[in-house]
């Protein structure tokens, strides 16, 4: 009996070492969200970061006429105030949007919305309209003053590019503060990590093969967001061509970079969301320069022809996915 006694002690003892698993699912910003937590607080944490997003999302929304964007986007030209995180994340896309020269902007809401990418009514806007749509995105004529913003008439805003990034970054600090030390969190295209998985282990989060359904490899993160941006995600077919949601700015139509995936990791899930969408208008060169002169992120790049690149951060944290092991991975050094 006491044998028995010392052994039932002993697995308590080593299921009490295991941390208690917590996940929840909830709908925003356009997909499904999906959090595990670990611990003892994670049930509480889960319940807080269910119901921040559905606050952000009410922010953020460009379709939705109670959100903040939606106001100022029909303020025709008059000022809006605006909540401490509307603010934020604008203050912080509009650097984004300066730092990349423009590959990410935040007023092409006309143009995506012209493609059919708002609604699923797709269609391909004639070079005339293309052109207007064009000569109406420019960053530069937001006026953000404090926790106020002018949009000039007839221009939009939209948070497509960067809200899910931001989104994961406040919810990784906000559980964080609740002492949760282990969780990942995955919204859409975008996983954002807290810590590292129980037992120490880093997170292995899969980088989609563009031209299939395998993984083309898999990234070990800790503490970290990776996000993804692909040509394969939301895209139509017409008249034998693709065109999908990602738009060059410049032309108010699809982004023709030559890349077909850009998958960023970093310290901040704003900025590695945003950089996904600019480094993919950008294409490999200028991508690879980009890094070069910023760094403080890593990337994949993918191209049409299936070349695939890694950034020098990136070199001892990679695997390549089954099926894909006999693939060449380029490095891209400073």
């Amino acid at each position: 009996m006491k044998r028995i006694f010392l052994l039932l002690l002993g697995l308590l003892l080593l299921s009490g070492c295991q941390p208690q698993k917590h996940d929840s699912q909830t709908f925003a910003m356009d997909t499904i969200m999906q959090f595990t937590a670990y611990g003892p607080k994670g049930q509480q944490a889960l319940a807080h970061a269910s119901a921040r997003v559905q606050e952000l999302d009410q922010l953020f929304s460009v379709t939705r006429s109670t959100s903040e964007i939606y106001a100022v986007n029909h303020a025709q030209g008059e000022p809006v105030a605006l909540s401490e995180d509307t603010a934020r994340l604008l203050a912080q896309s509009l650097e984004l949007c300066s730092q990349t020269g423009g590959a990410l902007d935040i007023t092409a809401y006309p143009a995506v919305r012209a493609w059919g990418f708002t609604t699923g009514d797709y269609q391909v806007p004639s070079a005339d309209e293309l052109l207007a749509l064009a000569a109406q995105i420019d960053y530069s004529q937001v006026e953000l003053t404090e926790n106020q913003v002018r949009l000039p008439e007839g221009m939009e805003l939209d948070f497509g590019a960067v809200a899910k990034g931001y989104t994961g970054e406040v919810l990784a600090q906000e559980l964080r503060e609740l002492g949760v030390e282990s969780a990942i969190l995955t919204l859409g295209g975008n996983v954002q990590t807290i810590g590292s998985r129980p037992g120490g282990d880093p997170w292995r989060i899969g980088v989609q093969d563009p031209e299939g359904d395998g993984y083309l490899m898999v990234l070990s993160l800790v503490d970290q967001a990776a996000v993804t941006s692909g040509g394969y995600q939301r895209f139509f077919d017409a008249d034998g061509e693709r065109y999908w949601h990602i738009m060059d700015p410049a032309s108010a139509a699809p982004a023709r970079s030559g890349l077909t995936s850009v998958t960023i990791v970093g310290d901040s899930g704003t900025q590695c969301d945003g950089l996904s969408t600019a480094l993919f208008v950008l294409g490999w060169e200028d991508a690879a320069g980009f890094w070069r002169e910023h760094q403080g992120f890593d990337a994949v790049l993918v191209d049409e022809d299936g070349r695939i690149a890694i950034t020098a951060g990136l070199e001892d944290r990679y695997v390549l996915g089954p099926g894909y092991e006999d693939r060449t991975v380029e490095v891209i050094r400073p």
